[in-house]
């Protein structure tokens, strides 16, 4: 049976460097636990880069041959749910650990898309393709990598916090605090931390980039592949602006998001305002992890447009505007940034629009922030294929901070 070692945390939290003794093997809030499992050797790393990552795209990447094989492990650690008075409540998440690594390895901060499944995460890498891909990037090539699975995911309990602003900022906060108890107690150095998320996770990194600057935690560089800066802008383009490259699983997230804000902004009765009553158990079943996308796909519309009332659409209910100003409220990228950032898009992406994610370049240059670069993945960068040209293009970008990059011998 694997154990979880468990450290103990003053405060609830787990502080650079703070590491108490081990205590039971349930973990719990206020406890960090870890436990190892398994090691990607180099064959399996490459074969990632190559055979797996095929079966994940048909866009164009080739990706530098592995360094290191990677130890993995996963993660349960203590957080807190802001919107429900600092609620304390457990998370879990992943460490990648490179075999072969420099006296102080760069860190690097990892979060990961939409997913629709609770074990489709970080800390289940087998099951989550996005991580593997960063992984074998990036941690076979030297960065420790770290990932949150977010509240409702991965061993969370808890409702899933889809694009809810604070919890998610303070659940990949908390991550990284853990993290660095356990790379202390494991005596594994770091040095400089890296942010980088695509999709939803790209959301997640620039609110946790702007937690991190709010309580002076330096991050050297920062990145995200299709990021929806603007969440009022991006859910009225899915029900106003349809596009013809729109994918059905917009609904899904539409659904997810919904059902999150219902939960965590404290909005009773939205989902019943907001999804037909021809979809509404669907929808609930999905975002409670009781049914698969696939099987909600077979019920669900072909557009988000269909899935939702005519009420909720011209916001004619009270918890609809309080839907809507909430999304308002939740731009990520309306502060003076301090640290170098990239935004990723491509012409053909099914999520959002090249006009959306590269908002924040153009406010930035306004207020006089650090240097934000508006980053094209080409004319086939679709959804996937957005986030396949950021990863290999970071491998250059986060070498310029970090000295570490990538042997230019692709994998064969």
């Amino acid at each position: 049976m694997r154990r979880f070692l468990l450290l103990a945390c003053a405060g609830g939290f787990a502080l650079p460097g703070q590491v108490g003794s081990a205590a039971d093997a349930r973990g719990g809030p206020g406890k960090i636990a870890y436990e190892r499992i398994g090691t990607y050797d180099l064959a399996r790393l490459n074969a990632i880069l190559t055979t797996e990552f095929a079966d994940f795209t048909t866009f164009a990447v080739s990706y530098p041959r592995a360094k290191s094989a990677v130890e993995l492990y996963r993660v349960l650690y203590p957080t807190v749910v802001p919107e429900d008075n600092n609620r304390p409540v457990q998370a879990s998440g992943l460490i990648a650990i490179p075999v072969h690594r420099p006296a102080a390895a760069p860190l690097l901060s990892y979060q990961h898309g939409t997913v629709f499944s609770r074990d489709e995460v970080p800390s289940f890498p087998d099951k989550s393709m996005e991580t593997r891909l960063v992984i074998a990037a990036f941690a076979s090539q030297g960065y420790v990598v770290i990932a949150a699975d977010y509240l409702g995911k991965g061993s969370s309990t808890r409702p899933d916090s889809y694009l809810v602003k604070d919890s998610s900022a303070q659940a990949c906060l908390d991550m990284v605090l853990a993290a660095r108890s356990i790379l202390a107690e494991k005596n594994v150095a770091t040095e400089g931390l890296f942010l980088h998320g695509w999709s939803q996770g790209s959301f997640n990194t620039m609110v946790l980039l702007n937690r991190l600057e709010i309580i002076g935690e330096p991050v050297t560089a920062a990145a995200v592949a299709s990021s929806p800066n603007d969440l009022y802008l991006c859910v009225n383009r899915w029900i106003h602006c349809p596009s013809a490259l729109d994918v059905q699983w917009l609904g899904g997230a539409a659904a997810l998001l919904i059902h999150s804000y219902e939960r965590y902004y404290h909005l009773p009765g939205l989902s019943a305002v907001a999804i037909r009553p021809a979809y509404r158990q669907t929808a609930r079943d999905l975002y409670e992890n009781r049914i698969t996308w696939e099987q909600a796909a077979k019920v669900f519309p072909a557009t988000t447009r269909e899935l939702l009332t005519d009420e909720f659409v011209e916001e004619g209910s009270l918890v609809g505007n309080r839907f809507f100003q909430t999304l308002q409220a939740n731009r990520n990228y309306t502060w003076r940034f301090k640290t170098p950032s990239r935004f990723y898009y491509g012409e053909i992406d099914e999520v959002v629009t090249p006009y959306m994610v590269t908002l924040p370049v153009e406010y930035q240059r306004t207020l006089g922030g650090a240097p934000a670069e508006a980053i094209f993945a080409g004319k086939k960068a679709n959804h996937r294929g957005t986030f396949a040209y950021a990863v290999r293009d970071l491998q250059k970008w986060f070498a310029t901070y970090s000295g570490i990059g990538p042997t230019e011998e692709s994998v064969p």
